[in-house]
């Protein structure tokens, strides 16, 4: 990939951050976007706002024709069969909420649902407001010291009450990258379904819903160089099917009347309200955007730097990294001796670069680690190894005076 090249497609790279070159490795959190991404949601403003799915006049029309096209550019973009398999919510969180609300309707008293210690709380609060509701039982998978998670005790989670297991792709504190396949496989031999969080995988690494063994898989744009408020849930079409509408309102329905309601079709029975089209038509653009730079290319660009900066991480006295699973994403998380990680944080953004500090959403995992947090560096497509030395210079900088 030519670096230079992509780096000049995102403007904000240019800018300082008190009055040092901005190094932004926050990517974990959002990735930042290009400006074919940005120029498409200007021209759409501009050109063509209007209400989808409800007008007969020219600008909804091509509104309406931007939001289909769009769902038909995801559908290809994670092996899904179908159109009405792709759901657009605000994002992973609402995707998971949407499954919790919905199929959670489906379970009963006394059923289970196992989860993992590296949930992100969006797979870990929902569900747990569904037990309060519904009496479900949740089991939880240990991980080892390297941030891998223990198969085995996963197997003997499973009873004939276990209805779906709930898991991460890519931890976002860890950058473990799970074996959700082999997971879903021994899931679906016991009769349960699968959810997938991809919210950290779908920017770095090839997804094929099918090939993975999904029956729901949720990610953000945000997180894969789109705008905000945008996200997506599949689901197999006949379990989408038997779900119970998750809000209600307009666009979601057939037919209205004081005596009853009945539901539209899939998708649309899902979609309650005015969608932001120009959100999705914009994460298509994201979508077009980082399959023109290749995936794996990206991938292998992430791992370099993953690699280059954790073996000079690993020089800095006091300095320790917590995930080391042999199979990475790149995210590094780090403590440096006693410090608190806001200190660092605080310190690294006075040398302009961006990093994210606190227990990233992740609370039951710093607990396991007995830690209150960790300071997060993710890497990007648009990162550098220049980047990755001025991070080390500065990481000793603040280490000498933290330590």
């Amino acid at each position: 990939m030519n670096i230079d090249s992509i780096r000049a497609d995102f403007p904000i790279l240019s800018r300082k951050v008190n009055g040092k070159d901005l190094i932004y490795l926050d990517n974990a959190a959002s990735t930042q976007t290009p400006r074919a991404v940005v120029d498409d949601i200007e021209y759409i403003y501009y050109n063509r706002k209007a209400n989808v799915h409800r007008g007969v006049h020219c600008l909804s029309q091509e509104a309406t024709a931007a939001m289909e096209e769009a769902r038909e550019r995801v559908r290809r973009f994670i092996g899904a069969d179908s159109v009405e398999e792709i759901i657009f919510t605000r994002g992973t969180t609402e995707s998971i909420n949407l499954v919790a609300s919905s199929y959670g309707l489906l379970l009963n008293e006394g059923d289970e649902i196992i989860l993992t210690v590296m949930e992100h709380h969006s797979n870990i609060v929902p569900w747990q407001l569904l037990a309060s509701r519904r009496g479900i039982v949740i089991k939880v998978v240990p991980c080892d010291e390297r941030g891998v998670l223990d198969l085995d005790a996963y197997r003997a989670l499973f009873s004939p009450r276990t209805r779906l297991v709930s898991v991460t792709q890519v931890s976002n504190v860890l950058g473990t990258v799970n074996p959700v396949a082999e997971m879903a496989a021994i899931a679906h031999s016991h009769g349960a379904l699968v959810c997938i969080d991809g919210a950290q995988a779908v920017a770095h690494t090839k997804v094929d819903v099918k090939a993975l063994g999904a029956d729901f898989y949720v990610f953000s744009s945000h997180k894969m160089y789109g705008p905000t408020g945008v996200g997506i849930l599949y689901g197999r079409r006949d379990l989408l099917e038997t779900m119970p509408p998750y809000q209600g309102g307009g666009e979601m329905i057939g037919h209205v009347s004081f005596s009853g309601t009945t539901w539209a079709e899939l998708p649309f029975k899902f979609e309650a309200g005015t969608p932001d089209y120009v959100g999705a038509a914009a994460l298509a653009k994201a979508i077009d955007y980082l399959e023109g730079l290749g995936i794996e290319n990206v991938a292998d660009h992430e791992h370099e730097l993953l690699e280059y900066a954790t073996s000079l991480m690993e020089t800095i006295p006091g300095l320790r990294i917590y995930g080391t699973a042999p199979h990475k994403s790149a995210v590094i998380s780090f403590l440096i001796g006693d410090a608190h990680h806001y200190d660092t944080g605080i310190l690294l953004d006075q040398l302009g670069i961006a990093v994210r500090t606190g227990h990233h959403c992740a609370q039951p995992l710093m607990e396991r680690f007995g830690i209150e947090g960790t300071v997060r560096a993710s890497f990007a497509a648009y990162n550098t190894r220049v980047e990755v030395d001025a991070f080390i210079a500065a990481l000793r900088r603040v280490a000498a005076m933290l330590v």
